[in-house]
């Protein structure tokens, strides 16, 4: 009973207002400031966790853009290498810039340099006189690899990297260097103080403690050494990937991710600076020690609102949980897969062609890589704009997902360059199954921009273990066998074989011969009329170069000028061509024929020569040749190449009073508007338009449309390639202006067309005097 009257006088005593009030109140703001003091903890450890994330996410990041840079530049090195000790150092970087397989000279410089470190060919403007003392041409002196030069310590903003690989000669002995440079600004241009700050870092450093660029809001640094083994060795073998530390170079802390790259004696380095990743959760810290102190003068007020913050602060959490997720997985997305068409990029490709090699050699399969690029994609890109020509190659990116299996990867390395990995085949023959699919695939009309166009593709087939063992090799031969694929009309596929190198031998011995032939006057020019359509009279002629060679016999046209046009010697063979047309003209005017137009074709590399218009005006000067009887006859796809650069030539020949001829019209993509802006003269119907009038009333109707085209801008039209008595008269109903092909009559060498004139002149005669009786 006493015990009973204590507790009832203890729980009176505890009612009482001024006691239960208080001590509510104590309890609530100790379980207010608790529960502040344990938010402040949390988040604290929250933007901790955030920060170690990030820094992993930024170091693989950057780890993938600086590998795939470093590869680009080692490939580029080895190309170099290969060809200047296949070619012997003879225009290695003239012919591979023309091949377009150079580094974008925007960025980069490529230069060579002989045994003694003089620089002897470079894509640089002004290249360094020589290089023999520097640390990039001394280590390869003794050996042989892929090797960093040390920039000097100071600013980076104008320093540059030097990267070298060792050439040898024929018998294997020191022959120079070729060394790639590149700003050293360009391994940190991905610097962005949204996810760095002003106080983050990137750094490439060299397995020598070199700092090779460093790079700090800002701010660039090269040069200067860090310790290696402690910096960037201990950082990397770190289980969380990254280390708080106070870096040795401002004292600035950071979360520091370190990672050395694979095959490359190079690690990579990205900090984020502690005080800038906590300062988020220091102010979100002082506002909550503010509510917390606003609680305590309203308990009931603030009890609400902590429990409401608490579910908000949860949301906020679970949310900011829920995007860092989606982030990383973009990041990740983006790391290795292309932006347009969403199949897998050059990397992830590597990646899986390298494991699938590894798969194959201890399972002892096979597997195939297939190359591919599309056919005159550029016209495309040019003619109908960049939007087409994305919308194409998603286009090609999804029909090609169709030919394939799953288990089969299709990529796309860059450009129109796709690249197909078939794993696990039987037969590497079934890859041209593949293949042949591809191409019929492609080959269907395409709908772009609301018109129907078709594009074709060519291919290369390397075979794992037959033609490489490793993934350059197979990605290279793959190459070549896709350009085999061009050379042999695209539209096809090829696979690699050793073949090929033969190819390019009998390529040389050609190229050889043609240097001879200008010299031993092998060339010849004939010469076929171009006739009036209803009177059949000769109106032109055209000059056709022919090749008798003195041991291959008449080479054709398409078999050497190729060659001719990729090397130098288009130029000399254009001005003997355009010479002899003009002299034999004024020949014939001499002799009493009457005075005819004579069209000397132009090729891509004649036309854009920048000694164009001195030449020709010199050969009509030395030639006594009227220049209102010269016609110039250019390509369709040659004319829509570079717009503004055509139609400035074609405005400077138009004033010296020459001629303007389209051939092979109907084959390109140029529009009636895009033909206005040119001064022409004449349009020259394609001969496989004309071949095919008499196959179909589709054929007929696009060469009516062709016809009425040139009418339209009052243009002669001239079919060439005639053939058929059907091809003629169809034309001569539609309209057309002149006619040129075998069935008037071949071309034919000078004497034997002179004969052909004095006919025309002397029928021409005998009309008149007709006339006049």
């Amino acid at each position: 009973m006493p015990s009973k009257t204590r507790f009832h006088r203890a729980l009176n005593r505890f009612s009482d207002p001024i006691v239960l009030f208080p001590t509510i109140a104590v309890l609530l703001l100790g379980v207010i400031w608790t529960a502040t003091a344990e938010l402040v903890r949390v988040k604290y450890a929250d933007a901790q966790r955030a920060a170690l994330l990030s820094t992993r996410e930024l170091l693989g990041t950057y780890e993938a853009q600086v590998v795939r840079a470093l590869r680009e530049i080692d490939q580029s090195l080895n190309l170099i290498k290969y060809w200047h000790e296949r070619a012997g150092g003879r225009r290695t970087l003239v012919e591979l810039k023309e091949r377009g397989l150079l580094l974008p000279d925007l960025l980069f410089t490529v230069s060579l340099t002989d045994r003694l470190g003089t620089i002897i060919d470079s894509t640089a403007s002004t290249p360094q006189a020589g290089v023999a003392e520097a640390d990039y041409f001394r280590a390869q002196l003794d050996g042989e690899g892929f090797f960093v030069g040390r920039p000097p310590p100071g600013a980076a903003d104008e320093t540059n990297l030097h990267f070298s690989r060792r050439l040898n000669a024929a018998d294997g002995s020191f022959d120079g260097v070729v060394i790639v440079t590149v700003g050293a600004g360009y391994f940190v241009s991905g610097y962005e103080d949204a996810k760095f700050g002003k106080h983050g870092v990137l750094a490439i450093v060299g397995t020598d403690g070199i700092v090779r660029v460093r790079r700090s809001g800002d701010a660039q640094f090269a040069g200067d050494a860090l310790d290696y083994g402690g910096a960037i060795s201990q950082v990397a073998a770190a289980d969380s990937g990254a280390t708080e530390s106070a870096n040795s170079w401002d004292g600035v802390k950071r979360w520091t991710g370190a990672r050395e790259l694979f095959g490359f004696p190079l690690a990579i380095l990205v900090g984020l600076s502690v005080e800038e990743q906590l300062a988020s959760a220091q102010r979100e810290a002082r506002t909550y020690w503010w509510r917390a102190g606003a609680g305590s003068l309203l308990v009931l007020v603030v009890t609400v609102l902590l429990g409401r913050m608490s579910w908000q602060l949860s949301q906020s959490r679970l949310r900011e949980g829920e995007i860092k997720l989606e982030h990383a997985k973009q990041v990740e997305y983006l790391a290795y897969h292309d932006g347009l068409t969403g199949l897998p990029n050059r990397s992830m490709f590597s990646k899986l062609l390298s494991q699938s090699i590894s798969e194959a050699h201890r399972y002892g399969r096979r597997l195939a890589v297939a190359f591919l690029d599309l056919d005159r994609f550029k016209q495309i890109n040019d003619t109908l704009g960049h939007e087409a020509g994305d919308q194409l190659l998603q286009d090609v990116a999804k029909r090609l997902r169709l030919c394939v299996r799953e288990s089969d990867t299709v990529a796309r390395l860059g450009g129109d360059e796709f690249v197909v990995l078939l794993p696990e085949l039987s037969d590497v023959k079934n890859a041209a199954v593949i293949a042949e699919k591809i191409l019929s695939a492609i080959a269907k009309p395409f709908t772009l921009i609301g018109h129907e166009f078709r594009v074709t593709a060519s291919i290369g087939i390397s075979a794992y273990p037959t033609d490489g063992l490793d993934e350059q090799t197979l990605t290279k031969n793959a190459d070549v066998a896709m350009y085999q694929a061009k050379s042999e009309g695209k539209n096809n596929f090829q696979f690699y074989s050793q073949s090929l190198n033969a190819n390019s031998l009998e390529r040389l011995t050609l190229e050889s011969s043609l240097r001879r032939a200008l010299e031993h006057q092998e060339f010849r020019l004939r010469y076929q009329a171009k006739r009036d359509m209803h009177s059949g009279r000769i109106t032109g002629m055209e000059a056709l170069l022919r090749w008798e060679h003195p041991d291959l016999g008449l080479v054709a046209p398409m078999q050497f000028i190729p060659v001719a046009e990729e090397s130098s010697l288009m130029l000399p063979i254009g001005r003997w061509v355009l010479r002899t047309a003009c002299a034999q003209n004024v020949a014939w005017q001499k002799a009493g024929v009457p005075r005819l137009k004579i069209a000397v074709n132009l090729t891509g590399r004649q036309f854009f020569d920048e000694h164009l218009i001195e030449d020709v005006t010199t050969i009509l000067e030395s030639t006594g040749m009227d220049a209102h009887l010269l016609e110039f006859e250019i390509s369709e796809r040659l004319l829509i190449r570079d717009v503004d650069a055509t139609l400035q030539i074609l405005t400077r020949l138009k004033h010296l009073g020459i001629g303007i001829a389209i051939d092979d019209f109907g084959t390109g993509y140029s529009s009636l508007a895009t033909l206005q802006r040119f001064p022409l003269n004449t349009i020259k119907i394609d001969r496989s338009l004309v071949a095919g009038i008499c196959a179909g009333a589709e054929n007929m109707e696009f060469a009516e449309s062709v016809i009425a085209m040139g009418k339209s801008l009052s243009l002669t039209v001239v079919a060439q390639g005639v053939e058929t008595r059907a091809q003629a008269d169809f034309l001569r109903d539609h309209a057309c202006d002149e006619l040129q092909g075998f069935y008037l009559n071949r071309p034919l060498p000078p004497d034997e067309f002179s004969v052909l004139l004095l006919a025309g002149a002397a029928k021409g005669n005998t009309e008149s005097e007709s006339r006049s009786a």
